[in-house]
């Protein structure tokens, strides 16, 4: 008899579940497509795992991160990013967006935090980094729930 307490691995959610994993998958791909930075789009989603805790998703995404040409220097500093000079202002307003995203205070998405991202990027980019911002949340919960082991 199955552990009643075990949870699928991130193999099996892939094989239980294709047409979610798909769908998830294709976010990523419309956002490349997008020509939205991937190195950027990196940081942004190890920032919202950052901050949600998700192992799985940060060791995914640091590996990710490197071959898209991120430094080791903005890596090592990612979780204090407001007070490291490694970030350029484009950076910096994505991070802080994807920190209001995540976390979802009562003044989350406000109109400041909108006029703020749209100093840096266009409206077509912004768009992008929402859905960017919004799939890593996606990965992050669904990870976390399933207790996916970081991939080695």
């Amino acid at each position: 008899m199955a552990d009643p307490l075990s949870r699928p691995t991130y193999k099996a959610f892939t094989e239980r579940a294709p047409d979610v994993y798909a769908g998830l998958s294709a976010l990523t791909k419309a956002v490349d497509a997008s020509g939205l930075d991937k190195g950027l789009t990196e940081l942004v989603k190890l920032r919202a795992s950052q901050i949600n805790g998700c192992a799985f998703c940060l060791k995914f995404h640091l590996g990710v991160a490197r071959k898209a040409g991120v430094s080791q220097d903005k890596l090592d500093l990612l979780a204090a990013w407001r007070d490291a000079p490694a970030f350029s202002a484009r950076e910096r307003a994505a991070l802080a967006y994807a920190e209001d995203l995540t976390q979802l205070e009562a003044e989350a998405a406000s109109d400041a935090a909108w006029a703020a991202l749209l100093k840096e990027f266009s409206e077509d980019e912004a768009v992008f980094l929402t859905v960017t911002i919004a799939s890593i949340n996606a990965w992050n919960r669904i990870g976390i729930a399933l207790r996916f082991a970081p991939p080695a």
